[in-house]
């Protein structure tokens, strides 16, 4: 073996991080309630 066990899967994990997923993130409760109060915000015409 070249690298060691522990190299291998430092380097997979940095792989998988530098990814940056948005399609299964779980958003917060202070996003979502970011995404919600513009709306309210607004007046009703």
């Amino acid at each position: 073996m070249t690298q060691s066990k522990k190299q291998q899967e430092r380097q997979w994990r940095v792989r998988k991080e530098s990814q940056n997923p948005t399609h299964g993130k779980v958003k917060s409760f202070e996003e979502l309630a970011e995404e919600l109060t513009p709306a309210t915000d607004q007046p009703k015409q």
